[in-house]
């Protein structure tokens, strides 16, 4: 996943794409008094934040910075971004697109570069200091997102350049970024009176303290419901390793003696596959979906106040719902495109999810037990039946995915066939973490292009699932490189035995340096346009099309090998691998298209509609469209549903299957243009990954493809469909 925390809180205040009134920042940015501007010298006074890094590509000195140095900065990094917005638009020259958008377009370097840092930090590596400047930060930030977007002579200069943008003369990606532009501020509010702009710049503040708030409960919420058992033998099932660590962890938090089960971030937990102990199952399984429900860290205010917000917000600026005005700027347009998309798959996804559970439930019978299918059982009993179908045992598996190999040999291998790249390590570059690892990205020609931050396992102070973000993004306007990182959260094994990992987590490696090589490879001249700013169901199309790559034969036969003895894994445990990548696609296509569902079900509330007790919404959400089975809940309810509530994907939780479609027939046309090998690499790099929104998504894809997507080859990929007809 592409990280999005940055990309709602930067670009709202970089990217103009919020809404503010300009009165308040004058006297803001005007005012300031002798006294508080000597006591932000005395605090910027060596503050690394304050100038660009030294290091390659500007590439943060982490040794340098400390959380002090932040809230100065950002202090500071707003002061001298609205006085820069002031000045553009203030300015009484008339409006040509270098006084005012490439102005606009270099303005706010420090606060790009203070928040780039904090909140990537914020995400991958947080702490009880950090998490307070995250709570400050949050109404700051929105209201200086606001003291912008509602400037109206500001928006008068970028209408009058967009009126104008077809006689400017101008290069197509500066007529596109005039109406990138143009359709920000018109859909943040800009057009609206007065008396809308007020009621909007308090719709946002509040919005932006309780999107903070929800992430804050969950970041609570991962200490607070890790399991804790009491004995070794409730975890048979798990290797010596993962008890071993399961010990370590337990230590660690103060249960000496005990064993600490911690809980990822979807509903599913891994170790549900492996647990032979139901009534442990059981409080795993309750500990996930039952999360931020109660006390301090309940959820469930938030969720129906945020819904509530987004619909409010959505009818200020003339929508029926927060879905409507989303999915305006997406490829999808409209809810209704989403929900015939997911709906016409239900009846199929349905009925493939039943016959699994069926066979799961056979095979209960068949190990001796006399219960119903639940959900904490749904995995441990699956593992059996994918054994008897496959014969395929998961911890052998493993045994020849080891850590290391597979990122080297495996994931840069692939990139270095398809594109030419290699990466370079870069020890002598410091880290946030003694876990990541710094490399540099060199082209087929020897040019350096980026540098990249791998951050993969799991730690506390780390919020859950995987991602991508950027330190310093591409720009010619501004002479920028990329420094892009991957996070993912990955179980680290004990110090001196290896990490050995599963096909699952083979394929998100991939995945997210989809997403890495997206913003590595940026080639276009502005910011706002660079990179990964692509619509949500365009993004996550770049990331899906280099997980198949995982099961090239030539890949994997480079980097799965036994961890001891190197040899290659053999060819009927690789095929058994292979014809196992459809099982369970019932439940996993289910679980996932409930979410979907679910995300868009909320944000199609009217504001007119009362708050909602989310619990009851949920489950009246799911059974409207069919796929309340209770073995199979979604992959994320609503308390915990971070795309949806916390992130930049409400209403585009769907993204992930649309980008899918994307992607399904990209890879298949690169398999008939002969697969693996350097110009289908160059020909995808250059109409998909290097370009940005530089042109509209669909015009790209194009551009690369020669047509528009079928979803032929997504129906193979699920397993639906055998071939092309």
């Amino acid at each position: 996943m592409r990280k999005t925390l940055i990309a709602t809180t930067v670009a709202a205040a970089l990217a103009l794409s919020a809404c503010s009134d300009n009165t308040a920042p004058q006297q803001t940015a005007n005012q300031q008094t002798t006294a508080e501007a000597s006591n932000t010298a005395e605090a910027n006074s060596g503050n690394p934040l304050m100038i660009k890094s030294t290091l390659q590509y500007e590439a943060p000195n982490f040794t340098e910075i400390n959380d002090d140095h932040f809230l100065p900065a950002f202090v500071e990094g707003m002061q001298q971004h609205m006085a820069e917005v002031l000045a553009i638009a203030n300015n009484p020259a008339p409006a040509t697109f270098d006084n005012t958008l490439v102005a606009l377009e270099k303005s706010g370097e420090l606060l790009t570069r203070v928040s780039r840092i904090f909140y990537n930090l914020a995400g991958s590596n947080s702490n009880p200091q950090r998490r307070e400047i995250q709570s400050e930060l949050a109404p700051k930030m929105a209201a200086h997102s606001d003291n912008i977007n509602l400037n109206p002579q500001l928006f008068a200069r970028i209408k009058s350049l967009y009126n104008q943008r077809n006689d400017l003369k101008l290069d197509s990606e500066s007529v596109r970024l005039i109406e990138v532009y143009y359709e920000r501020f018109v859909r943040a509010g800009a057009q609206l009176t007065d008396e809308q702009k007020t009621a909007i710049r308090a719709l946002n503040e509040e919005h932006s303290t309780l999107t903070n708030q929800f992430s804050q409960n969950l970041l609570a919420e991962t200490k607070k419901i890790a399991v804790v058992v009491e004995t070794k033998a409730e975890l048979d099932g798990l290797s010596e390793s993962q008890i071993t660590a399961a010990a370590n962890a337990a230590k660690a938090a103060g249960h000496e003696g005990k064993y600490l089960l911690s809980i990822t971030n979807t509903t599913r937990q891994p170790v549900l596959a492996q647990l032979s102990n139901r009534e442990l199952r059981q409080r795993v399984w309750q500990a996930s979906a039952n999360r931020a429900q109660s006390g301090d860290t309940d959820n469930r205010p938030l969720v129906a106040r945020l819904a509530q917000l987004r619909a409010e917000r959505a009818k200020l600026l003339g929508y029926d719902n927060w879905a409507s005005y989303g999915l305006e700027a997406q490829m999808a347009k409209t809810p209704q495109a989403v929900f015939d998309m997911l709906g016409s798959m239900v009846p199929a996804v349905v009925a493939n999810t039943n016959k699994e559970a069926a066979a799961i439930q056979e095979m209960i019978k068949q190990k001796g037990g006399n219960f119903e299918l639940q959900p904490w059982d749904w995995e441990y009993y699956a593992e059996f039946v994918r054994q008897a179908k496959f014969e395929l045992d998961e911890n052998e598996v493993k045994q020849y995915f080891e850590f290391n190999r597979v990122l080297k040999d495996g994931v840069f291998y692939t990139m270095n066939r398809l594109y030419g790249v290699t990466f370079t390590p870069r020890p002598d570059l410091p880290v946030y973490h003694p876990d990541v690892e710094a490399y540099e990205l060199f082209d087929a020609d020897g040019t350096s292009l980026a540098i990249f931050y791998a951050d993969y396992f799991a730690r506390e102070g780390k919020r859950g699932g995987a991602w991508m973000s950027s330190f310093v993004g591409q720009s010619h306007l501004t002479g920028q490189k990329p420094v892009v990182v991957n996070v993912m959260n990955i179980p680290k094994a004990p110090a001196g035995e290896p990490t050995l990992v599963s096909y699952d987590n083979v394929t998100t490696m991939f995945h997210e340096l989809g997403h890495g090589l997206h913003g590595m490879f940026s080639d276009v001249n502005f910011p706002t346009l660079a990179g990964t700013s692509v619509s949500r169901d365009f993004v996550e199309f770049p990331s899906t099309f280099e997980e198949d790559w995982a099961a090239n034969p030539e890949v994997i036969a480079n980097y799965a090998k036994h961890y001891q003895t190197g040899e290659a894994i053999p060819a009927e445990l690789l095929q058994k691998v292979m014809n196992s990548r459809s099982f369970n696609q019932g439940f996993d296509t289910l679980e996932y298209m409930s979410a979907a569902l679910l995300d868009m079900e909320w944000h199609s509330l009217s504001a007119d509609e009362a708050l909602q007790d989310v619990n009851a919404f949920e489950a009246a959400a799911l059974k409207k469209h069919g796929v309340d089975l209770v073995a199979v809940p979604p992959r994320y309810k609503s308390t915990f549903f971070s795309h949806s509530m916390g992130g930049g994907y409400s209403a585009g939780y769907y993204a992930y299957m649309w980008s899918e479609i994307l992607a399904a027939d990209a890879f298949a046309f690169v398999q008939s243009q002969g697969g693996l090998k350097l110009e289908n690499g160059q020909n995808y790099r250059k109409n998909i990954l290097s370009v940005g929104n530089s042109r509209p998504p669909m015009e790209s894809y194009k551009a690369f493809r020669g047509q528009e997507p079928t979803t032929d080859a997504l129906l193979i990929r699920r397993g639906l469909k055998t071939k092309v007809d």
